[in-house]
C-alpha cells in the first residue's frame, strides 16, 4: 500500500466520508420505499425486503450529516426519503411505536426496544438540523414516548424492551440503549436548543458511567436485571450477539468517552451540575479500552473483555475502531496529551490496512483475530457505515476546535 494519508487533514477525512457515502448512494434507494439494508462487498443488495428500524433510522443520520457536509441536494432528497419509510411504515399508524422488522410493509419482529427508538430521536434531530422542518415535532414526539413507555424514574435510566402492544416490559436492562439514548438527547438539544433533552442526557450519562460503573469494577458493563444490578452471565453463550455481546466492550468505553467529551462541551455554561467528572471519566475508559483490548501482534481493537479484562472476543469490529479513533481526536484536542494522537495514528493506520474497502468503498464489518474477513457481506442491517461516517464528521469537528484553541 502507498504511503498513508495524513488523517488529521480535513480534506481527507472529508474525502473519505465521501467515498464512503458512494458507495451506498444511489444504490441504496429504493424506488418502491425507503432503502435497501442488505449489501456484499462489490455492492450487490443481497436482500431486497427486509427493513430493520436501526438501518432505517441510520440512513436518514448519514444522508442528513452528507447534506450538511457536502451540500448536494440529492442527499437531502435521500434523507427525506429515508424519512418518509420511517413515518410511513415502521411507525405504528395510532402512533404506538416503531417495528423493529420488517418484511416489505409486512411487520415480522414488532418489539418495541428503547434501543430503536434512541436511533428515531436521533434520526429526526439529524433530520430536523438538515433542515427538514417537518421532523423538528417529531423529535418531541419522540422523547414523550420514550419517557412514557421506557423511562425509570427510579433508576434515572431507560428500560430496553416490550412488547409490541407495550403491555409487557421485559426485566432486561441495558446499558447500549441508554449510551444510544445519551447520544440522541445530545442531538435532540443541538437540533432545538431545549434545554430537557441535555439534562436527560446528563441523569444517563451520569448514572451509567458513574453509579453502575460503580457496581462493575469502575467500569461499564453492558447487562442488568430490573434493578440494575449487573446480571453477569447475561448472554454468556452468545457472546458475538449483535446488540447484547457478554462482556466489556471496549469500543463502548471509547464511543462512552466521545459521549462524555461532547456532554462536557455542550453543557459548560448551559447546565448547573458538576462537570468535573466527565474528562476524567472519558480518559479512564479509553486507557482500558486500550490497554486492555489493543491485539499488539495483529493490530486493532478486539470486541470483547471478560470480567477479568482479558481478551474474550478477540474479533475486530469496523465501529469498533472507527469509534475510537474519533474519542483519540477529541481527547487529544480536549486535553493537549500527544499520546491520544499517537493512538489516533495507530487506529487509522490499522484501519485505513484492514477495514477500508479502497476498491469499492466503505468498510468491511468485520475481521478475525488476524484480520480476515469473515464474509463478504460487508453492510447486513444494522451496519450502513453510520460509524465510520460519523467518526470522520466528530474529528473534524474536534481538528476545528483545536484550530481555534
Amino acid at each position: 500500500m502507498s504511503a498513508l494519508p495524513n488523517f488529521r487533514s480535513p480534506a481527507v477525512l472529508l474525502d473519505h466520508a465521501r467515498h464512503t457515502m458512494r458507495f451506498y448512494h444511489p444504490r441504496a434507494i429504493d424506488p418502491a420505499g425507503g432503502l435497501y439494508h442488505y449489501f456484499r462487498d462489490d455492492g450487490t443488495v443481497y436482500d431486497t425486503r427486509h427493513r430493520h428500524l436501526v438501518s432505517s433510522t441510520r440512513f436518514v443520520v448519514t444522508y442528513a450529516l452528507a447534506y450538511r457536509h457536502f451540500h448536494d441536494p440529492a442527499y437531502l432528497e435521500g434523507a427525506r426519503h429515508a424519512v418518509r419509510f420511517l413515518r410511513d411504515v415502521h411507525r405504528a399508524p395510532a402512533g404506538g411505536g416503531y417495528a423493529w422488522l420488517l418484511d416489505g410493509r409486512d411487520v415480522v419482529d414488532g418489539t418495541q426496544h428503547a434501543y430503536g427508538l434512541a436511533f428515531v430521536l436521533l434520526a429526526y434531530a439529524h433530520a430536523t438540523m438538515a433542515g427538514l422542518e417537518e421532523t423538528r415535532a417529531w423529535i418531541g414526539e419522540t422523547f414523550d414516548l420514550m419517557e412514557e413507555r421506557f423511562w425509570d424514574a427510579q433508576s434515572g435510566l431507560y428500560a430496553d424492551e416490550a412488547s409490541q402492544d407495550w403491555s409487557v416490559l421485559s426485566g432486561y436492562r441495558g446499558q447500549n440503549a441508554n449510551m444510544h439514548a445519551c447520544e440522541a438527547l445530545q442531538a435532540a438539544f443541538q437540533a432545538t436548543g431545549e434545554r430537557r433533552y441535555l439534562e436527560r442526557a446528563y441523569t444517563v450519562a451520569y448514572n451509567i458511567t458513574q453509579r453502575q460503573a460503580a457496581r462493575c469494577g469502575g467500569l461499564i458493563w453492558e447487562h442488568y436485571n430490573d434493578q440494575w444490578q449487573p446480571d453477569w452471565r447475561f448472554n454468556f453463550d452468545d457472546p458475538e450477539n449483535l446488540f447484547r455481546p457478554w462482556g466489556y466492550q471496549p469500543g463502548h468505553f471509547t464511543e462512552w468517552a466521545k459521549l462524555l467529551l461532547q456532554l462536557e462541551a455542550r453543557a459548560s455554561g448551559v447546565l448547573e451540575h458538576d462537570l468535573s467528572w466527565l474528562l476524567p471519566t472519558a480518559e479512564r475508559l479509553f486507557r482500558v479500552a486500550l490497554e486492555q483490548g489493543w491485539d499488539a501482534d495483529n493490530g486493532g481493537l478486539c470486541y470483547s473483555l471478560a470480567p477479568d479484562l482479558t481478551v474474550c472476543d478477540p474479533h475486530k469490529y469496523f465501529w469498533v475502531q472507527a469509534e475510537s479513533a474519533a474519542a483519540a481526536a477529541m481527547l487529544a484536542q480536549r486535553t493537549g496529551n500527544a499520546d491520544y494522537w499517537d493512538w489516533y495514528q495507530r487506529l487509522w493506520a490499522y484501519s485505513w490496512a484492514h477495514f477500508v474497502d479502497h476498491e469499492y468503498g466503505a468498510w468491511f464489518r468485520i475481521l478475525d483475530r488476524e484480520n480476515r474477513k469473515l464474509s463478504d457481506e460487508k453492510s447486513p442491517a444494522g451496519k450502513v457505515d453510520y460509524h465510520t461516517m460519523g467518526a470522520c464528521y466528530d474529528i473534524l469537528a474536534a481538528l476545528a476546535k483545536a484550530d481555534h484553541a
